[in-house]
Formats: C-alpha cells, structure tokens, sequence
C-alpha cells in the first residue's frame, strides 16, 4: 500500500465493528480447535474441489486432529485464493504463529498453538477485542430461544426461510406450533404466529429479519383471506411435502407478503439476500452445494419496493453481475440499501469492482460496507480486514487522488460506511 492508503487503512481498522450479518451460535461463538476453523464450508468445498474425497472429509466419527491432517493433504492446492489469506492472517493475529506457510509440514504446530488459544476461558472475549468488533448480527431460526447469551453483544435476527418456503413440511408447521402456541391451520392463524414471533423478537432486542431467496421468487401483494392462498393451505395440510409445486410457491407469496407487513409495522428492517439456488451440486460437502443463478431481476421485486415505502430492505446479491442492478436500485429507491458483499461475490477482484459502483452512485447514508457471514468468531477479523483495504484503497485513489478530498474527509466517509448506516439503518 501507498502511505495515503496505508494510513487510511490504519484509521478504519482502529473502528470498533457492527457485525450485521452471521452464522454465529451465541452459545459457542469462538472455535474450540482448528478443526472447527477448517471445517467452514470455503475450506471443504476448496479442498473437495482441488481433489479431496468427500467421504475423506464427512466421515463420521473422524476426530478434529485427524480431520485437520486429511484436508492439510489439499489445503496446499488453496493457498493462491483469498480464503487462505484469511486463515493465515488469523493464525498470525490471533494464534501467534509467526511463520509464512502453513502446509502438510508444519500444521501440527498452529494446531496446538490454537489449542492453547482457545482453551482460555476469556477466549470469545479476546477474539472480539482483537478484532474491534462490538455486536455480532445472529441469524435465529423462527424457533430460537431467544435466551441464555447477552442480546447487547448477539443481536438477534429472525430468519424467515423456513416460515415462507418450508411451510408444506409437517416438522416446520410442528415447530410454529410449538412456539407460538397457534395451530397453523388457517391462513388466519399463521398470520397470528407470525405476529406473535415478532413479538417476541422485537421484546428480545432484534433488530432486523431476514430471508435468502430463490432466483425464481416474485412477490406480490397478498389480501389476508387470499382465495389462491387458501387453496395452496389446503393442498400443503392435506399432502405435505407432496403437495403441488404451485401451491407451495402460492403459499411462499402469501407468508413473505404477511412477514413485510409484520417488518413495516414493527419497524424491523427486512433483509434480503437475493438469487440462491439450492443443491446445484447435490454430491458437494456440507453447505457446497449452492451457486448463484443470473436468471433473475430486481424488478421482480418492484412492487414490494413500492408497496413499503418506509421499510428498509438491506440488500445483499449472490453474483457481482447483479451488482449494477442493484446500484441502480438503491440510486432510485429511499427503502433500497446495498448490504456488504455476499458469498461468491466475496473476493477481492469483485469486492472492489462493486464497491467503486456503489460509493460513486449511491448516496453514502445508504452503503453498508460489510458483514462476516461467518459461522466462527475467529474469520470475522481477516475478512472484515479484507474489506478495509479495499476501501481505504479506494478511498485513496477516487476520492482523495481522484476528487482532492481531504484524508479526513475521506475517512469519514468510510466510517459511515463501515458502522454508522448500521447504526442508523438498524437503529443500534
């Protein structure tokens, strides 16, 4: 880096972090070994990738150790990509290793190197001063209880996949039941549930919900006693998962029309994570099954855009190729925000390529920089590191090179940025 870039990075990496999205589990935030590190799906689906049997990696019964020295049998093939930049940065950081390489000959020693980390009782505590993060965005399932960690530290969010394309699932129907207290029998009484899961997250302090979504998804406005809806309810009571396709999406339209209004009323930014399409690689490890699909358009959302104008729609796009569409939806729309850099369109030759479009369009209160995504404590500093170096290094060549602007204007606009839309946004 440049000295501008360089300062520049230093400043933004002394800001203490708003995570806005994760996998995190409260109750076991930091890893326990380096198998739970390497067992992230990057490292798996990579390793399986460059060669490695999936059954060499999803045996069961394999221990930490032994599957940490299989996958280092491939990790070699890895160490070109970003994400074995942010392991070694991590194992330097928060580890102590103090080598360049770790391959098939050295990585018993960060293994216990790590060990001995993590087996501090003040470890989750150290991870998140070390990486100047001070609240972590959960992701909670419908049914979570929402108990037994400090919400002030782990902000719940209620994800909502479930609720709206799984509802034909006895178990998911079951597990509605069980926590609301409502029997889902009717579009009236699912309506009810959903309300009273609301309740009970806003009462636990979350401040957002969210839903990753199919590239064939299109909602529309739905009426509350919905003919077609009744109709699908019927179908998916009376089959199940058997039910008819049609009446399966009919029902997906209808329950994600009732959770933006229930967001709209209870002032809970909605987020969206657009263009997933599930099991593209059904023989793939764990969570590598999953790619993005360039079939879709944001206009498919227009008229949920409009319908709730002052709901917040934080979101995030599977594929860098829709990236301009969504700038041009944030440039038009007040309730449109861009939210970090998700999955596949996180690296750093799209990360800066999205990131340019965004902060020269898009008014700057309406830029959430980044978010980890991350299952483990530990990946939430090389990532977000990541992201801060991009930034500063275009902060430094557009807006300060480029445009004359002081450095600390620049760095103001990148602490915006990085946390104070999350303030704002999701009102923290």
């Amino acid at each position: 880096m440049t000295t501008l870039k360089q300062s520049l990075f230093e400043q933004l990496d002394q800001i203490v972090l708003i995570d806005s999205h994760s996998h995190i589990n409260p109750y076991s935030a930091a890893s326990k070994d380096l198998g739970d590190l390497l067992g992230y799906h990057y490292y798996t689906e990579l390793a399986h990738s460059s060669g490695m049997p999936r059954e060499r990696i999803e045996e069961a019964g394999l221990s930490p150790r032994e599957k940490v020295g299989r996958l280092f049998g491939f990790l070699g093939n890895i160490d070109n990509t970003i994400q074995w930049s942010w392991f070694l940065e991590l194992s330097k950081d928060l580890f102590g290793f103090e080598g360049d390489t770790i391959d098939a000959g050295n990585w018993e020693s960060v293994y216990e190197l790590a060990s001995q980390k993590m087996a501090q009782p003040d470890w989750e505590s150290q991870v998140l001063q070390m990486s100047g993060v001070e609240k972590v965005f959960l992701t909670n399932d419908f049914d979570d209880t929402l108990s037994g960690f400090d919400t002030n530290r782990y902000v719940p969010c209620l994800r909502t996949d479930d609720l709206v394309f799984h509802l034909a699932n006895p178990v998911v129907r079951q597990r509605l039941e069980k926590c609301t207290g409502i029997v889902p029998a009717s579009l009236k009484q699912i309506k009810d549930g959903i309300d009273k899961l609301f309740k009970y997250f806003c009462g636990n302090q979350a401040r957002a919900c969210a839903i990753s979504l199919p590239p064939w998804f299109s909602p529309t406005k739905q009426s509350d006693d919905s003919t077609v809806a009744k109709v699908a309810l019927n179908d998916l009571l009376k089959h199940g998962l058997d039910a008819q396709e049609s009446s399966k999406r009919a029902m997906a339209n209808w329950v994600f029309w009732k959770i933006a209004e229930f967001a709209d009323e209870y002032k809970l930014p909605f987020d969206l994570m657009i263009g997933v399409n599930r099991k593209v690689y059904p023989t793939g490890v764990f969570q590598g099954q999953d790619l993005y699909d360039s079939r879709l358009s944001l206009i498919q959302y227009g008229e949920l855009f409009n319908a709730f104008p002052n709901l917040p729609f934080p979101i995030s796009v599977l594929a860098s190729v829709t990236n301009q569409e969504l700038v041009d939806y944030a440039w038009i729309f007040p309730n449109v925000v861009t939210h970090g850099h998700w999955w596949y369109s996180n690296t750093p030759n799209y990360i800066r390529h999205d990131l340019r479009g965004r902060i020269e369009a898009i008014p700057r209160n309406k830029q959430i920089g980044y978010y980890s995504d991350a299952y483990k404590l530990e990946f939430i500093l090389p990532k977000f590191r990541m992201f801060k170096r991009i930034l500063a290094e275009v902060l430094a060549d557009e807006y300060c090179s480029g445009r004359g602007w002081s450095e600390t204007k620049a760095l103001e606009l990148g602490r915006q940025i990085l946390r104070g839309n999350v303030e704002s946004i999701f009102k923290i």
